[in-house]
């Protein structure tokens, strides 16, 4: 399914602007003939180029605009807010403006007749699949209200985690830019000026010296090289990381590092055992809930196994057994899940699984930065005496020549 820009006038001549996804060109007319929307262009919009997509996040909808969006609507739905009025006050009310346009073309979806839940689906870059059904199972059950509760509570989850992983990486990220670019300072201004008075005296310069004098001649005589040797890295980087096989092979081997490989785990695992308690929960069927865990693993590893799992349960049996034999799942989430299945209670225990991991990942994180923090320091105070070494040795050995 492509996402088409489209330009239509409604009944009363006023020009309309808008987004919409169908398969084809034809599609996006009858969608809007059927609005009562007069079509005047349609144009597909192509998949942007990396760096296109590096420029345009910053004028899109972000996740924390999106958890705003959650929260007003399932605030003004508890206080009996029709859902045409509440969508018009907080598209005045924001202050993106991609998401106050994309809010305006839902009201006029709606007023044509289209549920939320469809008019959520035309935006599918903002609105990903778990959130349409999760609107969509609230709409069939009358219990909108409810499931816009779960997507407040899932949005805030996803945000502290995302927030702790950002307070606990900011420390390590400001001392490697510092130590970098310090480095290069050093050894791109200072260090070759001592070079340039060495050159006058025959004396050999200290190893320490010789070494951020090379590194000072490989950036300066081959920067372009190197520049480009990086650029060429990165973009096939990206590009085997976004093929299938590439991004198995890379969330493979994220899995299988040391101390971070678990930690990711426990992420995953508390996100599988979150979305998939709260799709349970809201009425979703099971074949979907776990299509929709596949889809937000955030993991291909684990998206395949999951939908190994989902053969299996097609077939008539259940999700513990198949999940203890992928090897994949952990054993307090294989153990819940079959306590769970037995009793009924599966979305309760799935949800006190992803409570556990929430813990665990808590005293991961303080364990981890407690155990960087040294080690940084560490690092940091061999590479100032290498560079103090490598400024203060030719000092020393001049003035003992000039002596």
């Amino acid at each position: 399914m492509a996402t088409f820009q489209y330009k239509a006038r409604d009944k009363f001549g006023k020009s309309i602007k808008g987004l919409m996804s169908a398969d084809s060109e034809s599609a996006i007319a009858q969608k809007l003939n059927k609005m009562e929307y007069a079509p005047i262009a349609i144009k597909e919009i192509k998949e942007q180029p990396a760096a296109g997509k590096l420029f345009s996040a910053f004028r899109g909808v972000g996740f924390i605009d999106l958890n705003m969006f959650t929260r007003q609507l399932s605030s003004l739905q508890k206080a009996g807010v029709p859902l045409l009025s509440g969508l018009n006050a907080i598209r005045e009310q924001t202050a993106n403006t991609t998401l106050k346009d994309i809010v305006g073309q839902m009201v006029r979806d709606i007023e044509a007749g289209a549920s939320l839940s469809t008019a959520l689906k035309n935006h599918p870059r903002v609105f990903n699949p778990l959130y349409v059904n999760m609107i969509k199972s609230g709409e069939t059950g009358g219990t909108l209200e409810q499931s816009l509760e779960r997507l407040v509570v899932l949005g805030e989850h996803e945000e502290k985690v995302r927030l702790r992983i950002k307070a606990a990486t900011r420390y390590p990220i400001i001392v490697v830019a510092a130590i970098t670019i310090g480095f290069l300072v050093l050894t791109t201004l200072v260090v070759p000026r001592f070079a340039q008075i060495y050159d006058q005296f025959t004396v050999a310069l200290p190893l320490p010296t010789r070494i951020l004098l090379w590194i000072n001649f490989v950036i300066t005589k081959f920067f372009v090289a190197l520049f480009l040797i990086v650029a060429v890295s990165v973009a096939l980087f990206h590009k085997v990381t976004h093929i299938e096989k590439g991004r198995y092979w890379w969330d493979t081997l994220k899995l299988k590092v040391p101390v971070f490989g678990p930690l990711l785990l426990k992420l995953i695992m508390s996100r599988f055992a979150r979305i998939t308690g709260t799709l349970i929960r809201s009425g979703v069927p099971i074949l979907q809930v776990l299509d929709l865990a596949s889809g937000g693993a955030g993991n291909a590893v684990v998206a395949r196994t999951i939908d190994d799992i989902k053969k299996s349960v097609n077939e008539g049996k259940g999700m513990s057994k198949p999940m203890q034999a992928t090897k994949m799942f952990t054993p307090i989430v294989v153990q819940m899940v079959a306590i769970g299945e037995e009793t009924g209670k599966l979305d309760e225990l799935l949800l006190h699984v992803s409570d556990y991991y929430d813990l665990e990942i808590e005293y991961t994180l303080n364990n981890l930065t407690a155990l960087i923090e040294p080690l940084l320091i560490l690092i940091l105070g061999v590479i100032v005496l290498f560079m103090a070494l490598g400024i203060f040795l030719p000092i020393w050995n001049l003035m003992n020549v000039l002596k």
